[in-house]
This record gives structure tokens, C-alpha cells and sequence, in this order.
């Protein structure tokens, strides 16, 4: 039985790319990714030019992109396992996100500041 890893390298261009190493096996297995339970299509799998496993691209489909949390699964076929998960959020969804909140209070700090400096300008 082969140990098989999948590792996130970056997300480029609509394109998550990721490193597959296969310990105890020299093929590499082949990937079951999926969307809403679709099957994305596009996806490549390619050997590295280090000899250091296998490139994998997997292309966003246009369809994930709209309001919410969106995950899109890659699966072992043969085994079932989940190597990795890609999770994005976008849209109203960001709306009650705390991050999003804080750069709106930023935002509003940074206005108070010029409206107190202006003020303090005027009145003196």
C-alpha cells in the first residue's frame, strides 16, 4: 500500500497547483475531483521535471465563482481518500466575516482622523 500525499503550492490565475508524491509506488494514482459532485474537468497531473513527484493543476471552474463557500475535492479514485480540499469565499458572504468587518472599522477610523485633523486645522 502506497502513502500518497498532495501538497498546495500556490493558486494562480483561477488554477490551484499542488505537489502528489506516491511513497512505496512509482505510478501515480489517479485523482477524483469534484465540484458540487460534478467532476471538474481539465485536470492535469504531470510528472516533475525534478523527478520529485507529480505537478497537479487543477483549473477553478467558472461556476464555483459566485456568492458563499465553495470546496472542491481531490480524492484518491482507487481508495476514496481525500488528499486535499480547496475552500474559497467570496461575495455577501464576506459580509458578516470578521476580517471584512475589520477593515471597515479601519476604513471608518481613518475617515474620523482626517474629519478630527481637519477640524482641528479650522478651529485654530
Amino acid at each position: 500500500m502506497s502513502h500518497i500525499t498532495l501538497t498546495k503550492t500556490r493558486l494562480f490565475e483561477g488554477v490551484w497547483e499542488g505537489v502528489l508524491r506516491v511513497e512505496g509506488g512509482d505510478d501515480a494514482p489517479t485523482l477524483d475531483v469534484t465540484y458540487l459532485d460534478n467532476p471538474v474537468p481539465d485536470v492535469t497531473v504531470a510528472k516533475r521535471e525534478d523527478g520529485e513527484g507529480w505537478a497537479v493543476q487543477v483549473p477553478i471552474p467558472v461556476e464555483a465563482l459566485c456568492d458563499g463557500a465553495q470546496t472542491i475535492l481531490i480524492n484518491d479514485q482507487s481508495s476514496g481518500e481525500r488528499l486535499e480540499s480547496i475552500t474559497f469565499i467570496s461575495g455577501e458572504a464576506l459580509a458578516d466575516d470578521l476580517r471584512a468587518e475589520l477593515d471597515l472599522l479601519r476604513a471608518e477610523l481613518d475617515m474620523l482622523k482626517r474629519a478630527f485633523r481637519r477640524h482641528c486645522v479650522e478651529t485654530m
